[in-house]
């Protein structure tokens, strides 16, 4: 037991972020990224990848191992994973792989031990999540093939947004539709699962405490919580839905799709790439979708996109407002959530109306509360650890 470990895999478009826990208090050991020598650039300012990279970290953020692979690709580098790893069996008893499921559909509301029937179903679901839940069930694949005895368990982004009522979760489109399955799903759950899970100890909330929780970063979005559940959320049938993001267009009027089609006469799959590769941050700025790279910008579509990325968040805010029916605890979570002080000011300034005030020094700092004491409204922010949800769920279905 005490050498048992738990492999967390987050399989994205261009990288796949590992970590390693152990079985035992769940306690970190090691985590990296594998960056992928293909796939788009994020900034147009770049070239694209030509090597796939390896890094690793110890738990105290020191590099164990950096390295550039000669072959590219996601089984080169989940190899090379694994290979690496197998240098430390002595060490460690592998007991299970995690994995990150942007996709749930209807029906895995809960974290599921994966065979080849449940892989089946999931495939099924990959036009609703087309940026991400072909490389998650890839990943998936190449480990199967390779350990066929390991046991691999899927954490699926939607699954805590089932408490939803159903009026959050409809579209006004005929009901055949909606029985199809076109409903608002929600994502970044395992970051929302593992803010609610740690609030109470970080900010003094009650049971009815009404919180709104953003998780901002390359893709963005918010959710409503009552009682530490779900209540609403900014992203809908797709993650493609809700807040502007590093690359994606977040809510867009459907007439421009229409026009995009009809006028421009633009095919299915090249709208898919404008709005999912091509908008955000890095469409509005022409520049980056890095928000530390449009902050380091003198240009004036740099400060528009920053603009408008922190007025479309405050907007979401009052709109879940009415959810909730009021707000007492906003949280800021995720990469830029965390490390932009200049952006949680910015969305900030546009909730005066709400009673929201900052302190300045503690804002700068990233304290666990940035509010000042006669803010109507206590400002936070909480560093997510999806990792650490999916070890926690792996284990409670595996060990």
């Amino acid at each position: 037991m005490m050498n048992d470990v738990i492999l967390v895999i987050n399989a994205g478009s261009s990288s796949i972020k590992f970590s390693l826990f152990h079985v035992e208090r769940l306690t970190l050991i090691f985590y990296g990224e594998i960056e992928l020598g293909e796939g788009l650039s994020y900034s147009k300012t770049e070239s694209l990848f030509t090597k796939t990279r390896f890094s690793a970290f110890n738990d105290k953020h020191d590099i164990i191992l950096q390295k550039d692979l000669e072959e590219n690709g996601y089984e080169a580098g989940l190899t090379f994973l694994f290979t690496w790893f197998e240098t430390f069996q002595k060490q460690y008893v592998l007991k299970a792989v995690g994995h990150r499921i942007v996709h749930g559909g209807t029906e895995f509301l809960n974290p599921v031990r994966i065979d080849n029937a449940i892989t089946t179903k999931l495939t099924k679901l990959i036009p609703l999540a087309p940026l991400h839940q072909p490389h998650n069930l890839e990943a998936i694949k190449i480990i199967a093939e390779k350990y066929p005895k390991m046991a691999q368990v899927g954490c699926f982004d939607t699954a805590f947004h089932g408490t939803q009522s159903r009026l959050a979760k409809l579209f006004a489109i005929p009901r055949k539709l909606t029985e199809e399955g076109m409903i608002r799903y929600g994502f970044h759950g395992l970051s929302y699962e593992y803010i609610a899970s740690v609030l109470p100890d970080k900010v003094n909330v009650k049971k009815h405490t009404k919180i709104i929780v953003a998780h901002l970063g390359n893709g963005s979005s918010m959710c409503a919580l009552y009682e530490l559940k779900s209540v609403a959320t900014s992203m809908g049938f797709t993650a493609l839905d809700g807040l502007m993001m590093g690359s994606r267009c977040g809510a867009i009027d459907p007439g421009v799709i229409l026009y995009l089609l009809q006028e421009k006469k633009m095919t299915a799959e090249q709208i898919n790439h404008l709005l999912y590769n091509e908008s955000g941050l890095l469409g509005v700025s022409g520049i980056s979708g890095d928000v530390r790279d449009l902050l380091a910008s003198t240009e004036a579509t740099a400060k528009e996109a920053i603009d408008l990325f922190c007025y479309r968040a405050a907007r979401e805010i009052g709109a879940l407002c009415v959810a909730l029916n009021g707000c007492d605890a906003i949280v800021f979570t995720a990469g830029i959530g965390e490390h932009a002080p200049v952006i949680r000011q910015k969305i900030s300034e546009w909730l005066d109306w709400m009673g929201v005030q900052l302190d300045e020094v503690s804002n700068h700092r990233s304290d666990a509360v940035i509010s000042q004491s006669s803010s109507k409204v206590t400002v936070a922010v909480i560093p997510t650890n999806e990792e650490y949800m999916i070890a926690k769920h792996t284990l409670s279905l595996v060990v």
